[in-house]
């Protein structure tokens, strides 16, 4: 899935490559992509792209004086520029969602989701907060106004594991499986620590292992044409999708454990003192 790192990526690529250019065509393809309907699509067509922005996960193409098209691409979904003009999009099975295309051989882009489980979401909106999941999101982790006693607040009484926190948007927004790997493992902390047992100095050390992993992984990201984002994530995680790999750190063998629909990876030694974490259906570690 996509998170905080590749789409912002994705909003710097796309400000360079749609700032002030009109959009000729929005086009759905795919049944059940558009969430929205008033306003409709089509008073995107004619309007002049003036800026885009990220709201967590969220991207947010805003127009001069009109609506705002709003993408989450979900766990399987992508964007993928194409300078050419494509043949006719029309509905199928393949991977196409929507396409955008902007006037006077400019360019535009195909939002594809790869999969049967299509979550690919759509939103054309006369403000972003009008859409569900963007008014819900909790504060942007990398914002000058985010400072460690701002997060010491939000995991106060919140008896939930760590992990789970992270990813939680409500919460922190932009942060989701892979990155909240990533992040425990710089801080040395279990996934299934409590985030409301955590003292002064281990917030300290969570918050400093937070903005470093991200801020790392933008800058890293930043000016990657979108086609190889995705390799660069993969390529850089040290423990996430690392399952039976060594630890970079260590060299400990990376251990994974699996959820119904997801799955989180960790290194014992770095993180938990060496103890194995049981599978989440057995609710306990193992001793």
């Amino acid at each position: 899935m996509p998170e905080l790192p590749e789409v912002e990526a994705l909003r710097q690529y796309l400000t360079d490559a749609v700032t002030e250019c009109r959009i000729a065509s929005v086009t759905p393809v795919a049944v059940n992509v558009l969430k929205t309907w008033d306003p409709p699509l089509e008073e995107l067509v004619g309007r002049v792209c003036t800026r885009v922005e990220r709201h967590g996960k969220f991207l947010d193409l805003c127009t001069e004086n009109g609506p705002h098209l709003v993408v989450h691409l979900a766990r399987a979904g992508w964007l993928r520029w194409r300078a050419e003009e494509p043949a006719r999009a029309g509905p199928g099975r393949g991977p196409l969602a929507l396409r955008l295309r902007l006037a006077d051989g400019r360019g535009g882009f195909d939002l594809t989701e790869a999969g049967t489980q299509k979550r690919l979401a759509v939103y054309c909106v006369r403000s972003p907060e009008d859409v569900p999941g963007i008014a819900r999101l909790g504060p942007e982790p990398l914002s000058d106004t985010f400072d460690v006693a701002a997060f010491a607040e939000l995991l106060r009484g919140r008896r939930h594991r760590i992990k789970g926190v992270l990813r939680d948007q409500s919460v922190i927004a932009g942060i989701g499986n892979a990155y909240s790997d990533e992040i425990l493992h710089a801080a040395r902390m279990s996934p299934y620590r409590l985030a409301s047992d955590l003292d002064g100095s281990e917030i300290e050390t969570l918050y400093a292992a937070m903005r470093g992993t991200l801020l790392e992984a933008v800058e890293r990201a930043r000016g990657l044409a979108a086609q190889n984002l995705k390799s660069e994530k993969k390529s850089s995680m040290r423990v996430h999708g690392r399952a039976g790999l060594p630890c970079p750190v260590c060299g400990d063998t990376v251990r994974e454990v699996s959820f119904r629909d997801s799955s989180l990876q960790y290194c014992p030694t770095c993180q938990t003192d060496g103890r194995t974490l049981a599978d989440r259906r057995m609710s306990r570690l193992l001793k």
